[in-house]
């Protein structure tokens, strides 16, 4: 099997995270759920976990939450910061978990920046788009669609400038691309575990650098007698039982990002994108979205077939691809895919050269 969907989730992980996971399921209790052998297992795993978010973030632990997804957090984020009528700028390359909370809260939306590989662009429009009136600036790191790494550090600045809170969205960069909660500024930085942390899904993580609002209320294991959540982080945000078995499989999964470094990672991610966008670019009549910069993403389109036909013809071949809107019609509306959608191939620290040469092989055929 060629597997290039780690843009969806990485199925190829470190040994470790499924059997320290395995092992968290037979063994450990709930954290703060009792005093007992089990229970301090639990909490000592999940604490575990939180420092080695807290290494690789630059954040402090108990900054650190853990989420569903990444889906949860933005919208913990989002929930927090903007009402009805409030106004938000957002790139033109935004996933649904972004633009869906802005419409259901009925918030006033700015799109800036809708030029594909174009970060000077990107800049220039969010200057152009965020001012007083702006309540948060909510940004991808990178488009899920395309790759295209978004100029992440200097729209933080401008934020930062003009005291305008920024959520940022680090579910293609979390794990390949350094990301700092202390540096960047940010209100609030959201991610999965299940991508380029190799955690199992059901697993994400939520940078807090201000205090949230809740979007669930339950038990925390602390201030029991309290009628509403902690005032502090993390329990504030973690009510009920929390995914034990998950979280421990995440902490192995970022010792791995750590241990191997983001910059190695995302270099050989670059480096197998720009072997498929070369040999892709010699099949005719396939065409390929590609810019500098480009993170381990290609999305193409061969021919005028259907981009589902594509990816169903390769999944015969034991070939896992997407195709289609990705969650990310908005992106998709930027390029001007909106109505063909694209098959799109991604990578993660696992996949190889060979993958590659097979892959295109048998688009050749």
């Amino acid at each position: 099997m060629i597997y290039f969907d780690s843009g969806a989730t990485t199925l190829q992980k470190p040994p470790a995270v499924a059997k320290t996971a395995a092992y968290a399921m037979r063994r450990f209790a709930s954290p703060g759920r009792g005093g007992h052998r089990p229970a301090m297992l639990a909490a000592e795993g999940v604490y575990a976990c939180r420092l080695e978010a807290a290494a690789l973030f630059d954040a402090e632990p108990e900054q650190v939450v853990f989420t569903m997804n990444a889906t949860h957090g933005l919208n913990v984020a989002i929930k927090t910061l903007l009402k009805a009528g409030d106004e938000a700028v957002i790139s033109g390359f935004e996933h649904n978990s972004v633009t869906r909370p802005l419409y259901h809260l009925g918030a006033q939306v700015t799109v800036a920046g809708r030029k594909l590989f174009d970060p000077a662009d990107t800049l220039a429009q969010f200057d152009r788009a965020v001012t007083r009136r702006t309540k948060a600036v909510i940004l991808t790191h990178v488009s899920n669609v395309f790759g295209y790494v978004l100029p992440v550090e200097q729209i933080a600045a401008l934020c930062r400038e003009r005291g305008v809170p920024l959520v940022l969205d680090a579910s293609q960069s979390a794990g390949a691309l350094p990301v700092s909660l202390k540096k960047l500024g940010a209100a609030f930085i959201a991610m999965p575990g299940h991508k380029g942390l190799f955690g199992p899904q059901g697993t994400g993580i939520l940078l807090c650098a201000r205090q949230p609002e809740t979007l669930l209320e339950g038990g925390s294991g602390s201030v029991s007698k309290n009628p509403d959540m902690p005032d502090f982080l993390p329990d504030r945000l973690e009510a009920g039982t929390q995914n034990t078995a998950g979280i421990c499989g995440l902490a192995e999964g970022i010792r791995f990002v750590r241990k191997r470094g983001t910059e190695r990672i995302f270099a050989r991610e670059q480096s197998l994108t720009r072997q498929l966008v070369r040999e892709l670019s010699d099949i005719p009549n396939v065409r390929v979205f590609t810019g500098p910069g480009q993170a381990g993403v290609v999305s193409f389109l061969l021919g005028d077939e259907d981009c589902e036909q594509t990816a169903a013809r390769l999944a015969e071949k034991d070939v896992c691809v997407r195709a289609g809107l990705h969650c990310a019609p908005l992106a998709h509306e930027s390029a001007g895919t909106l109505e063909t959608g694209t098959v799109r191939a991604s990578f993660s620290a696992f996949s190889t050269e060979r993958e590659v040469r097979r892959f295109v092989r048998l688009l050749k055929k």
